[in-house]
């Protein structure tokens, strides 16, 4: 645990802007390329909800509707409703699909964050399946021998950036709270897909030509992405045998299969044998791993409660923040037209991440204002700035009531996750919103013998571990898990769920949910609509507004409020389920090949 300081004024813009300068600096390093989107061979159900989404119309269903990123996983996880399983089955399943047919962006050797909705009970529950950092991590893990932090992808590739996986025991956890169909049998569509082959799709192959260079670092990533050292092409046939033998290990002895014996040693061997670059994790690592249960981070919106992760997740809270300091003001009378709605959104989003970036991280090792950031006098006080009607010239950190006297430095930790998201409501209305990851595009490049990519999660921690003297919050220390931007999220009002949603997309997922939660509740879009809309997020300053797109037109009024415009592409994957008292609707994100399935 870190040693108490004495308490101190806030730190000033000059620090602030320096960490906002390194945060942009990773603008440089897209997440993942945009691809088209592409069909497959799929169900008719399927194929339907293909072109529903590529209609822009939302699928509707009466009893169940699930919504996730690859057609195979959607249809791997509606087998699993329509027999009459809970959400958390599905999601297991789901899960074990999306492993398969998007390495790149989730599987065993990543993590994730799950929010839950129990119809039995009205409760929310979050789990924090988080990697964490090896025992043998220290905090100038990711500097060099002057003490200067190591580039982006030096620290990526290879085994120092690997966390201890959680996303097995996440799903073990979850299919045992909440689940009731057999465990073993939630792998067999995985199990199938990985033997018998299933074809590359769009975005795989895309995913897989832009990062040749990288996937040819080490002999077993490149056999499987670049045979006879190409790329897979789109719609080519690809087999995992050594990943249905993993699955078929976990179906008849649970997750303990990956963290001890044979599967673990693999993955211990694979991290410190990686050349070049080897890691910490050892196999003491992966035996003490836990899921935790969070208290989930609440905030009052439009009379609806938004709810989602808390620490070391930085979504819920920053998301909270941006919508309890909008609403002060009518974005319903504004609209989404209105260049004056965007600087409302986008200066909210601006202080938001003024306080994500100084306080917050996990809370096991630091002290967190976690309640004083979404205090409403404090949104409400914070919220007093945004009533201008210019761009903020400058933002800076708010002074939210704490619990303790503490003093942090702003963080300069880079964030580029290749992530997905799950939506699901079942037949007996239980919610399950969870976001997945290994962090950027195909994790740290390295392929365990059990046919899975390990993560390179660790470099979501600051490379430094201090500025001017003081401690940064999420500087990597042993056991700690990296603060993340990931966002699963549920909506509720009058305590029943009326909205489930989450993406990817790095820290700007932020932005993507906190834009769905207002062109839904504010604006009056259905699921589909909001889902498809063209983003514009601002995280530190620069306006982001996605290239190809109606967003573009706001790029004059937003110069003259001051902002500068960045035009580039924004390729989030939100997958969302609205519930209400006649059906479910599900959307899915043009920009990528998921679906919303649902009956």
């Amino acid at each position: 645990m870190p040693r108490l300081l004495p308490s101190a004024t806030a730190l000033g813009l000059i620090l602030f802007a320096a960490s906002a300068l390194a945060q942009q600096a990773a603008d440089a390093v897209a997440p993942e390329i945009a691809t088209e989107a592409g069909t497959m061979a799929l169900s008719e159900a399927a194929l339907a909800a293909v072109a529903a989404r590529d209609a822009g119309q939302p699928v509707t269903s009466e009893n169940w509707m699930l919504a996730a990123a690859n057609p195979l996983a959607v249809e791997a996880g509606a087998d699993v409703l329509r027999a009459g399983g809970t959400a958390a089955d599905a999601m297991v399943a789901v899960q074990a699909v999306l492993g398969l047919v998007e390495p790149q962006s989730s599987g065993l050797g990543g993590g994730a964050f799950l929010v839950w909705y129990d119809a039995a009970t009205g409760e929310i529950t979050t789990l924090d399946g988080r990697e964490t950092a090896p025992l043998a991590a220290t905090p100038t893990l990711f500097q060099d021998e002057n003490g200067e932090p190591l580039g982006f992808f030096d620290a990526v590739v290879g085994g120092l950036s690997v966390g201890t996986p959680g996303t097995p025991a996440l799903m073990e956890e979850a299919h045992r709270r909440w689940g009731r169909a057999n465990w073993g049998g939630l792998f067999d569509a995985a199990i199938g897909h990985a033997e018998d082959g299933f074809p590359v799709s769009p975005r795989l192959a895309g995913a897989i030509a832009n990062d040749a260079e990288r996937l040819s670092t080490f002999p077993a990533t490149a056999a499987y992405f670049l045979p006879d050292g190409a790329p897979l092409a789109e719609g080519a046939l690809l087999r995992n045998p050594a990943y249905a033998t993993t699955l078929r290990a976990m179906a008849a002895g649970g997750a303990d299969v990956i963290y001890s014996g044979p599967i673990a040693e693999g993955i211990v061997d694979t991290v410190r044998s990686a050349e070049g670059n080897p890691g910490l994790l050892s196999l003491r690592d992966l035996e003490i791993y836990e899921v935790v249960e969070r208290a989930p981070v609440c905030v009052t919106y439009r009379a609806h409660e938004v709810c989602g992760m808390g620490p070391p997740s930085s979504g819920a809270l920053t998301v909270g923040q941006i919508l309890g300091m909008a609403s002060a003001f009518d974005l319903s009378a504004l609209g989404p037209d209105s260049a004056e709605a965007w600087r409302i959104i986008g200066d909210a989003s601006r202080l938001a991440f003024a306080d994500r970036g100084r306080y917050m991280a996990d809370s096991d090792f630091v002290p967190m204002p976690t309640q004083g950031l979404v205090d409403p006098d404090y949104l409400a006080d914070r919220a007093t700035l945004l009533e201008g009607d210019d761009a903020l010239p400058e933002v800076a950190p708010g002074e939210p009531a704490w619990d303790h006297a503490f003093l942090w430095a702003d963080d300069q930790s880079l964030e580029l996750p290749s992530t997905s998201h799950i939506s699901i409501v079942d037949g007996d209305g239980n919610v399950l919103s969870m976001t997945t990851t290994i962090e950027n595009g195909f994790g740290a490049r390295l392929m365990a013998p059990g046919g899975f990519l390990l993560n390179n999660e660790l470099t979501d921690f600051s490379f430094r571990t201090h500025d001017d003297g003081r401690p940064i919050a999420n500087r990597i220390e042993p056991g700690k898990r990296p603060r993340s931007s990931m966002a699963p999220t549920i909506v509720l009002r009058d305590g029943a769920p009326v909205l489930a949603v989450g993406s990817p997309g790095g820290s700007r997922i932020i932005g993507y949910v906190a834009q769905t939660i207002i062109a839904h509740l504010d604006w009056g879009m259905d699921v589909q609509q909001a889902a498809a809309m063209p983003h514009l997020v601002n995280r530190f300053g620069t306006y982001d507004l996605e290239e190809g797109t109606s967003a573009v037109e706001m790029e004059g009024p937003l110069t003259d409020l001051g902002y500068e415009v960045n035009i580039r592409g924004l390729n989030s994957g939100i997958h969302v389920i609205a519930i209400g008292e006649t059906g479910l609707q599900g959307g899915a994100d043009p920009r990528r090949e998921g679906i919303a399935l649902g009956e």
